[in-house]
């Protein structure tokens, strides 16, 4: 099954906080809470990943909304996959990733983007950093 990495509950918290504060009576909004839920049961069990099966509906949505927010592919417009490389230099995925993109599903886009911007050695990252933040919603492929 799929799992969502603890880096990215947070930042989908963090998101719906910056969307959704917290009223005068410091209840947390809904999509807050049902991902706080989730986060808590992380930190307690000492867990990296969760199942995205185990996510409730309300938090499922909830990250799903903030997937949504983030760019859809690392992609920068360099592609040396089409030259035969294995790994792409521009943006960091693998051959077998950029052609399977269109069909991945959301926790395993971000399972790649997370090991892309753990290695931190495509191109996405240092020689065209400036690029990349111009393609924040770029092309689907690379």
């Amino acid at each position: 099954m799929a799992s969502i990495h603890i880096t990215d509950i947070e930042a989908a918290i963090n998101h719906w906080r910056v969307r959704a504060p917290a009223g005068e009576d410091g209840a947390l909004a809904p999509q807050t809470r049902a991902l706080a839920e989730v986060y808590a049961g992380m930190v307690y069990r000492h867990a990296e990943e969760v199942d995205e099966c185990a996510l409730s509906p309300q938090a499922h949505a909830a990250w799903l909304q903030w997937y949504a927010s983030t760019p859809d592919t690392p992609c920068i417009a360099i592609c040396s996959t089409s030259q035969g490389d294995a790994v792409c230099k521009g943006c960091g995925r693998t051959f077998a990733e950029v052609q399977r993109w269109p069909e991945m599903g959301a926790v395993e886009k971000r399972a790649v983007w997370r090991r892309i911007t753990r290695e931190h050695t495509a191109w996405r990252f240092n020689r065209y950093a400036e690029r990349a933040a111009e393609n924040r919603s770029g092309p689907t492929g690379c």
